[in-house]
């Protein structure tokens, strides 16, 4: 009986694991300020407009992560795009746009994202955003270069892994104390 108990208790143990590590791994959104936090989102950005395009390459953009647009009210604004407008600087058609900065965009979805801003002019100065979003579990994502900035780890993560810590607690006891 009491064999029966141990085994039951490290199966228990080792299906707690795999759920804390599981939820660790669907609940890690990041928050990522476009341009970084010393540039943010603006016309002629520096390196011209290559700026985002740079900045973006040297972050992998998964499903759920923030993308935070930097920006003062009433100079700047956030439209999201179809790919024949983001190309084109045709802000006339946007999907959604924000007037408010900041702007905080989720990615909800795996694909291609589009953003300009739709002041007059800005969009052919660089202000402008192509990103790459993949799954959480995608093997196919592109390595993360090294960058200056580093994105705002978001409550979620640090919720994930209390919760992971709280499982891992709750598996060793059992498999410990019994």
């Amino acid at each position: 009986m009491a064999e029966l108990k141990n085994n039951v208790a490290i199966v228990v143990a080792r299906i707690m694991i795999v759920v804390a590590v599981t939820v660790l791994e669907c609940t890690k959104a990041e928050d990522y300020v476009v341009g970084g936090d010393s540039i943010g989102w603006t016309s002629y950005p520096p390196g011209g407009a290559s700026f985002y395009s740079n900045w973006a390459s040297n972050h992998t953009f998964k499903v759920n992560d923030t993308l935070v647009f930097k920006f003062e009210s009433g100079s700047h604004a956030v439209a999201i795009l179809t790919k024949k407008n983001y190309e084109e600087c045709s802000e006339n058609e946007t999907i959604e746009s924000y007037l408010i900065g900041p702007a905080r965009v989720t990615l909800n979805r795996a694909g291609r994202f589009y953003f300009s801003c739709t002041f007059s002019g800005h969009c052919r100065s660089g202000q402008k955003l192509s990103v790459e979003v993949v799954t959480g579990n995608s093997s196919s994502a592109p390595r993360k270069a090294p960058s200056t900035s580093v994105p705002a780890s978001s409550s979620a993560s640090l919720a994930s892994t209390s919760l992971f810590s709280f499982f891992t607690t709750i598996a060793f006891n059992i498999l410990f104390l019994l």
